[in-house]
């Protein structure tokens, strides 16, 4: 009997170790490191950043209008598309060397990549519409602002 309280005790305060450890991640705020573009491509480096779908979705439709302000992004193209891709800014601008890092021409090498790890991409085509890219999936924003997930298309 006495073990099994300490089991119950132990496994609260597990699940309660957890819950906080989520609660603060989802309270953290973003720090936008940099911003990149090359024409309608633009590139956000970020730390901070939230780890569910609708976190995501949620800081995009949030701070659109603040990016467009300060960094003019999304820069659509002359027939209107655009991507914008969500990076996390991790140990910081590395050097070219090792394979498969994101390097940014407009900044002068030898420091000038990251680490390739994209969180979040959002992009834009008259056909599809308004798409947001995370790990499991996509989500479309309909006309009406509703944001339903796709299946394989």
């Amino acid at each position: 009997m006495k073990n099994k309280k300490k089991i119950y005790a132990l496994l609260v305060a597990s699940c309660c170790t957890v819950l906080c450890y989520f609660l603060w991640l989802s309270l953290r705020s973003v720090e936008i490191v940099g911003v990149h573009d090359d024409g309608n491509f633009s590139d956000i480096l970020v730390k901070n950043f939230p780890v569910t779908d609708r976190g995501k979705i949620d800081w995009w439709l949030k701070n659109k209008d603040m990016l467009k302000r300060q960094y003019d992004i999304p820069k659509p193209a002359s027939y209107g598309n655009y991507t914008v891709s969500i990076w996390l800014f991790g140990e910081g601008y590395k050097e070219e060397g090792k394979y498969d890092r994101l390097c940014f021409d407009d900044i002068n090498p030898p420091i000038n990549c990251i680490e390739k790890d994209r969180v979040f991409i959002i992009s834009y085509s008259k056909n599809r519409g308004v798409i947001f890219t995370v790990d499991d999936g996509e989500y479309r924003m309909e006309n009406d602002g509703k944001i339903i997930k796709l299946k394989g298309e």
